[in-house]
């Protein structure tokens, strides 16, 4: 039997953990909505802007059978003439071959792209596309980008890359400077690439480095490999075809996307840009809806603008994450009251504490729910991931809400040792360690599910606390509950430690594991007494 003194420190902690939880959830959304000072941009005008009009739903480019209306270009290219003097495409196909001669029409700058792979008769088209486009506008071209990351995605050697290269250089007007563009790191591993080259143009994302670079380093990093570039080709013009940062996604390390962020980088980045007079082309114009099948969902967020052509920040003033953060306090109080009418449905206690118990619950889980409610918005696109999010959280919710029942019971002293169901701890368990496993062994682009599985982990700690079983669990659950938290452990690790999510993540697999061993070390003591 427990003593007075442990119930009293398990009762502390359970208040605690309850507290702790709901001033977390409230602080969060408030503090999201707090405008934050940020430098001012030089200028709202920007240089160059990568453009790919894929920013529809279903729009892909790897749908080698859809075409832009030239109708959706002109628009796009109408809105963009507004704030950029130049705009960089990647590829002849899908449409993008008309791009140079409506960006004529609104007085645009093209550094126009042709996209080399792995197969050489789609390559061949859109060589040729691309010398008849360049013929056409050889007013409006400023360069043309002859393959885009191919040596990184290991699909071309060198060698015969150069020979597109060569091809393209011999076939369109000598004032058209052609070039190939690639990661920052690819150009000091092949530097006889510099010689096929009119310039050089290299791609510095800080935030998919190798060892990511938190923003506020992010332009002192720039500024390093820039220097490095210029040191390892003397003579060479230099371009940044591609930089920028994304508003949303997987935080990496200590680099986290956000608009705030994304806004942060821009700016300084346009500033150091101004200082230094270098060409730059920056990532990019409209947010990809399509890429968050090849990069997570990070990759569909690093448009100025997002998927429906709408400006993500300004470039002068305070930026704010989430103008709307009051959803998630009123989203924390409609949890307050679901919580205290259905945990008071049938109820056996009386008093302000069991009220209070799901006051805390309530406003912690809305709050949770709200935030997960805002992660589905940015990273569910098909159907199904609507589907299979939506029921994951309805179950989340149905565990919080029928622990918190019992959680209530225990803290108004009327105890309820049962679970709500015992395969319910098993699910949380088995999706956990279900999830960790991609985690640990394929997780560079999958986010870290926080707001699903925050609900039945804290609920089960805290009910963990109050409880005093001594029912020996499953083998599964004890199973699983090893696994979890060896298995968070990995992201933790890969990380260096840095990724504040990934500790999170560990922290909800120990909250709902350690009752579980708990339990298993109960029972174990309870047979050894009854042996002995």
């Amino acid at each position: 039997m427990s003593s007075p003194s442990n119930n009293a420190v398990s009762y502390g902690l359970a208040w605690l953990l309850l507290v702790l939880t709901a001033l977390t959830g409230g602080v969060w959304w408030w503090s999201v909505g707090r405008p934050v000072d940020l430098p001012d941009a030089p200028s709202a005008r920007i240089a160059c802007v990568s453009y790919a009009p894929f920013r529809k739903p279903g729009e892909s480019p790897l749908n080698a059978k859809f075409v832009i209306p030239p109708e959706r270009i002109d628009e796009d290219l109408r809105a963009l003439s507004q704030r950029f003097d130049c705009v960089r495409t990647y590829s002849q196909s899908n449409g993008l071959s008309a791009v140079p001669a409506i960006a004529a029409r609104y007085h645009l700058q093209v550094l126009m792209g042709i996209w080399i792979g792995g197969i050489d008769k789609i390559n061949q088209r859109e060589v040729a596309m691309g010398i008849a486009t360049a013929q056409a506008n050889p007013q409006t071209i400023r360069g043309i980008i002859v393959g885009n990351e191919v040596l990184l995605r290991g699909e071309m050697s060198p060698k015969r890359l150069v020979t597109y290269i060569q091809a393209v250089r011999a076939a369109v007007p000598q004032s058209i400077p052609v070039t190939y563009a690639d990661v920052w790191q690819y150009w000091l591993r092949y530097p006889q690439m510099a010689s096929a080259v009119d310039y050089i143009t290299i791609h510095i994302l800080p935030y998919w480095e190798n060892n990511p670079v938190a923003p506020v380093d992010a332009i002192q990093h720039v500024k390093d490999v820039y220097a490095r570039i210029q040191h390892e080709f003397p003579g060479k013009q230099l371009m940044i075809g591609e930089t920028g940062w994304p508003s949303a996604g997987r935080l990496r390390r200590t680099a986290e996307p956000s608009v705030v962020n994304e806004a942060r980088y821009l700016r300084d980045f346009l500033r150091f840009a101004a200082q230094v007079h270098m060409p730059y082309n920056v990532i990019e114009s409209f947010d990809q809806p399509w890429k968050r099948e090849q990069e997570g969902t990070v990759g569909g967020y690093w448009g100025i603008f997002d998927s429906d052509a709408q400006p993500k920040f300004p470039m002068l003033g305070p930026v704010t994450e989430e103008p709307r953060w009051w959803w998630g306090w009123l989203a924390g109080a409609t949890g307050v009251i679901a919580f205290m009418a259905f945990g008071g449905l049938g109820r056996t206690w009386h008093g302000v504490r069991g009220w209070l118990a799901l006051l805390l619950a309530g406003f912690a889980a809305g709050t949770a729910t709200a935030w997960q409610v805002r992660k589905m918005m940015y990273a569910c696109g098909p159907l199904w991931e609507w589907v299979l999010s939506s029921v994951c959280l309805v179950l989340a919710l149905a565990v919080a809400i029928s622990l918190a029942r019992r959680i209530a019971a225990h803290l108004a002293d009327r105890y309820d040792h049962t679970e709500p169901a015992s395969w319910w701890r098993f699910g949380s368990l088995f999706g956990l360690v279900f999830y960790g496993i991609l985690m640990a062994f394929d997780g560079r682009y999958l986010d870290f599910p926080i707001g699903l599985f925050a609900l039945p982990c804290i609920a089960y700690a805290v009910f963990g606390l109050l409880t005093r079983e001594h029912v020996m669990p499953s083998a599964e659950q004890r199973f699983l509950a090893c696994a979890g938290p060896l298995l968070a452990i990995v992201p933790v690790a890969q990380e260096i430690g840095m990724n504040k999510v990934a500790w999170l993540w560990l922290g909800l697999n120990l909250a709902i594991a350690l009752p579980v061993f708990v339990n298993w070390r109960r029972h174990a003591v309870s047979l050894h007494a009854n042996q002995a």
